[in-house]
């Protein structure tokens, strides 16, 4: 077989299955007219209500808890200066 059968071939058989999906996704679509792009109504899904929501932000901390954090990981880092000080040697 000649290397343009092949492709003509490949390509027919690309253009049948696009033509099958293209059914099937209108099939998906009268089934359930929700799922068009731009027809989610805001409350008519899970997917719908959870991209509305802003994102969720932490929760800041206050100037001793700061502080707290500051004096704790001050103390780890002399910590494993320390340690890698000793396995050098």
């Amino acid at each position: 077989m000649a290397k343009l059968d092949l492709k003509t071939f490949a390509r027919r058989g690309a253009e049948a299955r696009l033509a099958e999906l293209n059914q099937e996704i209108k099939a998906i679509h009268s089934a359930f007219p929700d799922l068009r792009p731009g027809r989610l109504r805001q409350g008519s899904s899970a997917v719908a209500s959870a991209s509305a929501q802003s994102p969720r932000r932490r929760k800041s901390m206050s100037a001793a808890q700061r502080k707290a954090v500051s004096e704790r990981m001050r103390k780890y880092w002399a910590a494993r200066r320390a340690d890698s000080t000793t396995k050098k040697r």
